[in-house]
């Protein structure tokens, strides 16, 4: 009995240790890709190669000012920020990182991912409107509209995989696939990629914080390591959506030659490394745009991909 605890305690440990230093690395990356994109250095002062960048990050967020508006709601205030990152960590429990490598498995652990993810979201609306302040307000109740709307049109995207594979254990849906499940379903794949995009908050669906058009939306009035924790939840949630893709459609850990947790990663970061690319190169959506494009295109499809789904399965 104490040896399964003290496993499961090492698993824990692991697990989130490296899921912090990844997510803490991402903002390094993702400032080395864009700037070798547009013909820069990107960061480069601290440390060799600027990789000692995201520790500095993290030292003067920590003791930065930190800054309460006089008419913030206070305990709203404080807590929402750790509600997102909290939302966004707890996920990482039920990712498979290879056949054996798991802190734990659970039949349903899909509908855990989709479920907590959407707790995450309260998160940010309770920012807009702790904050006392209009900007931080409207940025909050884009971020309800939208964030709500892609959460349907994500959690619909997985409904045809989760038909073919019979089960919402994630460790399961790869067991299930022989082939990659991209193969079987395409529709899906593209409508995820682009819910995911709207659902995390990433360019060219960033509108929650549109700095040209909000100063920084919901998180306005944020300062020191309470805005440190928003952008944390963003780049973890990245990393949770970029996993579930790769338990999803590209077969998880399975690859031939190298060992399952190898290909896991190889996957992880070019899911990664595309929504860098994606924010690097397409500008933000209008707000009216972007919500039409959920609506009367994605919703259609992806229902039409169901259905098509069920009819084929009820065929074969």
């Amino acid at each position: 009995m104490l040896h399964e605890i003290g496993l499961a305690l090492l698993r824990i440990i692991v697990v989130f240790g490296v899921a912090l230093l990844f997510v803490a690395y991402l903002t390094y990356l993702e400032r080395k890709i864009i700037g070798h994109m547009q013909v820069r250095m990107g960061p480069m002062r601290v440390g060799p190669h600027g990789l000692l960048q995201p520790i500095a990050d993290g030292l003067k967020l920590f003791f930065k000012e930190d800054i309460v508006p006089y008419e913030a709601y206070k305990l709203t205030f404080y807590v929402a920020p750790l509600i997102c990152l909290v939302c966004a960590l707890v996920l990482f429990a039920v990712i498979p990182v290879s056949k054996s490598f798991m802190i734990t498995r659970i039949n349903i652990g899909l509908l855990y991912v989709l479920s907590i993810a959407s707790v995450g979201v309260l998160g940010i609306i309770l920012a807009g409107w702790a904050s006392g302040s209009k900007y931080s307000l409207l940025g909050g109740l884009r971020s309800a509209a939208q964030m709500f709307s892609y959460e349907i049109f994500l959690g619909f995207s997985l409904m045809g995989p989760l038909m073919i594979a019979g089960s919402l254990d994630l460790a399961k849906i790869v067991e299930v696939q022989k082939v990659p499940m991209l193969i079987y379903q395409p529709v899906a794949f593209v409508i995820y990629i682009i819910a995911a995009l709207g659902e995390i908050n990433r360019v060219p669906f960033d509108l929650p914080e549109a700095e040209s058009e909000l100063v920084a939306g919901f998180h306005t009035e944020y300062s020191g390591m309470k805005f440190a924790y928003f952008f944390l939840a963003e780049y973890a949630n990245m990393l949770v959506v970029s996993a579930i893709a790769t338990i999803v459609f590209l077969a998880g850990w399975k690859g031939p030659f190298l060992p399952g947790w190898v290909w896991f990663l190889i996957k992880l970061f070019a899911f990664v490394y595309f929504f860098i690319w994606v924010r690097a190169t397409f500008p933000r959506y209008r707000y009216d745009q972007f919500m039409q494009i959920g609506w009367k295109i994605m919703l259609p499809i992806v229902l039409a991909n169901i259905v098509v789904t069920g009819i084929v399965m009820m065929l074969i």
